[in-house]
């Protein structure tokens, strides 16, 4: 009797695994061809919406740094913050006003500096006029923290109907009919009325996290509008290291986004209340880019400092933009980019890069050196995907000399902590295709052949069990798994690339690529998540559901 064939979250015998390669080569071939057709060029995935605001010459607007958040109390060996979830005007375009949903009344909302083992507790409010949920992207975090997409903080005055969700079914032309049908219930969703206190153990090594709104079907507007911060934990050896610190550790998290003629953002959604109806109209349903390239809020930034070493902690905070990072002199020359770090954490030696890609939710934590920069010169970066303005990202202006040596270094040796899993540790190996698909009688993105449903479990996985996953893509997508960080095994099928070492939570996989990455699952147990994090990817379906047990 022949084996059954393998599905998502089964477990495979060593014949079934031994005959994945073919599988994956036919999965790869029908991806291309997917790819041909919904990605504009092998550089993006999706498509491009268009200012109508007048745009400000790029490096005059002053790089913003994130004020650092201050905990309301100490108590008991926890840092307690306070965060209200509320709309605010702000001036992003010189002259003109926009609208955000913000975190504490800033974009980006204020970082929370935390310590290797020190709880962090965040009480956030809602004062919003649609439901949130609160996901702190790469933390090592209790399932009823995590921020899963139907544990909704509801606002004032919204329905309590937390078992019953919008449906998926906005897939860039369903009906209204179609979205009524598409209505799922979460009998496990557990929902609060205006504040949620999420806790952090911060038991994991030390890393640049970001938090953002997770919420069902609608995260893609919603971290559009403004809905993230940054979120750094710190420990000791990490300190100890002597990087670039202080003033010439400067965290940027660069996001794409666009402006209507009156200074408003825009965005192509289907509801522009965000409360009933998901999706985004037919030419952005393979992915939403902006025109503008902000850099921790501000368009095409500059900043002024020394000619010395800078530690750069790098998130790439769009919705569906890729990014190639390149630092570049006046006279064209490429600078070195040094990265120490990755999603979650240092690496076990430092790598060095002339050009550096970024997807959608990574982070890396790199070193350059400015000191051959002439004194009143730009240091330009760059995105080498880029195309007219899109190609500028921001710049550093070398305007002295250190007053007192730099006596900064980057150590051979950065981390000794790094898990070393061996392919002979996996218990069992799990294939899974990111592909689009249809749901509900429109466009949609699906795991495995199936869209998103909260009521499902997709994988079950024991508690300490190693794994391997293997990934296919059709079009660009950058993979995210919640609560684990992983090590990246090989790209199709030969060894990872340079900028693929460390310790990651987010892997990039281009059209038609498959990859394999091994983890192991620890910490706790609960429901959690993996899915694209290209934004709408996410909210038209390609998410699936893991349970730890």
């Amino acid at each position: 009797m022949p084996e059954p064939r393998p599905t998502p979250g089964s477990v495979m015998s060593r014949r079934q695994i031994l005959g994945i390669g073919g599988a994956f080569g036919l999965l790869t071939t029908t991806g291309l061809a997917t790819a041909a057709t919904l990605a504009r060029r092998p550089a993006t995935t999706g498509a491009e919406l268009r200012s109508t605001a007048p745009l400000p010459p790029a490096y005059r607007v002053p790089l913003p740094l994130p004020a650092v958040a201050k905990p309301v109390s100490t108590d008991g060996g926890t840092d307690h913050y306070e965060i209200v979830q509320r709309e605010t005007d702000a001036e992003i375009l010189p002259g003109l006003t926009t609208r955000l949903w913000t975190y504490g009344g800033t974009f980006p909302g204020p970082t929370i500096e935390a310590r290797r083992g020190r709880p962090v507790t965040v009480s956030h409010r809602n004062e919003l006029p649609v439901p949130t949920v609160v996901h702190l992207h790469g933390g090592r975090t209790p399932a009823d923290s995590d921020g899963y997409p139907t544990d909704l903080v509801l606002p004032a005055g919204w329905p309590e109907t937390p078992h019953i969700m919008p449906g998926m079914a906005g897939m860039g032309n369903a009906t209204g009919a179609q979205h009524k049908a598409g209505a799922m219930t979460d009998p496990r969703a557990v929902t609060s009325r205006r504040t949620r206190d999420y806790t952090f153990p911060n038991d994991q090594r030390p890393a640049l996290l970001w938090y953002h709104d997770h919420r069902m079907d609608f995260t893609a507007p919603a971290i559009w509008r403004g809905l993230a911060g940054l979120y750094i934990v710190r420990d000791d050896a990490d300190d100890a290291l002597g990087l670039p610190a202080g003033p010439r550790e400067i965290p940027l998290m660069i996001a794409d986004r666009a402006f209507s003629a009156d200074g408003a953002l825009t965005y192509p959604c289907l509801d522009p209340a965000l409360r009933e109806r998901p999706g985004v109209s037919d030419p952005y349903t393979a992915g939403v880019l902006g025109d503008v390239i902000l850099v921790n809020g501000a368009p095409w930034p500059v900043h002024e400092t020394d000619a010395a070493r800078h530690r750069l902690r790098l998130l790439n905070a769009s919705n569906a933009r890729h990014y190639e990072i390149e630092a570049r002199t006046e006279d064209g020359r490429r600078l070195d980019l040094v990265q120490i770090g990755t999603d979650q954490g240092l690496l076990a030696a430092p790598v060095t890069h002339r050009a550096l890609p970024m997807a959608p939710a990574q982070r890396y934590d790199v070193v350059v050196d400015f000191a051959a920069a002439p004194v009143g010169s730009l240091v330009r970066i760059v995105n080498r995907l880029g195309a007219g303005r899109t190609r500028d990202i921001m710049a550093f202006r070398i305007t002295r000399r250190p007053t007192t040596p730099d006596d900064s270094r980057i150590p051979p040796v950065l981390s000794t902590d790094l898990p070393h899993w061996r392919r002979e540790d996996a218990v069992r190996t799990r294939d899974f295709a990111f592909r689009a698909g249809r749901t509900n009688g429109g466009h949609g993105w699906l795991i495995g052949g199936q869209p998103f449903d909260p009521a499902r479990t997709d994988v079950t996985v024991p508690l300490g069990d190693t794994e391997i996953w293997r990934l296919i893509a059709d079009v660009h997508h950058p993979v995210h798994l919640h609560l684990v960080g992983f090590r990246i095994l090989t790209r199709g099928g030969r060894p990872p690339l340079p900028h693929d070492a460390g310790l990651k939570d987010t892997v990039s996989l281009r059209p038609g690529e498959s990859a394999e990455i091994i983890t192991r699952f620890d910490g706790y147990r609960g429901r959690y998540l993996f899915h694209c994090h290209n934004a709408e990817h996410e909210d038209m379906g390609m998410m699936a559901n893991l349970e730890v047990v």
